[in-house]
């Protein structure tokens, strides 16, 4: 049987990025994503619906989010699924999170394209792909 797991979201951060790092020095981040989807619903108007999803970001790609963007930034994710799942006080929980592969930032009309963007052409998109960091270092 085949399967693919590809996503590719475009979205703005929902909050600061905060860096950390694996006890064997790996950086590594969770952001937060805000995707918007505009649709009309059964009477006709137009009405907004955002997902937030949350991504992972390691190596290379961690630093730059750190030092480039900020909440409000606006990113291209493009990544797989990976389903974590744990067990607190006895119950089973799951969460659904993206882990990027190539995290290209976008930038603002008239704007920076993040919060602390040093670019003078911020209009550019910059690509960062992952590096060889080992997601099963960091669990969340």
């Amino acid at each position: 049987m085949a399967s693919f797991n590809r996503v590719i979201l475009v979205g703005n951060l929902t909050r600061d990025v905060e860096l950390r790092y694996t006890p064997q020095g790996t950086p590594v981040t969770e952001v937060g994503l805000a995707v918007n989807d505009r649709r009309r619903n059964q009477q006709g108007e137009w009405v907004e619906e955002t997902t937030f999803v949350d991504v992972t970001l390691w190596g290379r790609q961690a630093e730059v989010a750190k030092e480039y963007l900020g909440k409000g930034s606006p990113v291209l994710i493009e990544g797989r699924l990976k389903l974590d799942t744990w067990e607190t006080d006895g119950q089973r929980r799951s969460k659904l999170r993206v882990v990027a592969d190539r995290m290209q930032m976008l930038g603002r009309a008239g704007g920076n394209g993040g919060a602390t963007q040093r670019s003078n052409d911020a209009t550019a998109p910059t690509d960062v792909e992952a590096g060889e960091a080992g997601e099963e270092d960091f669990p969340f």
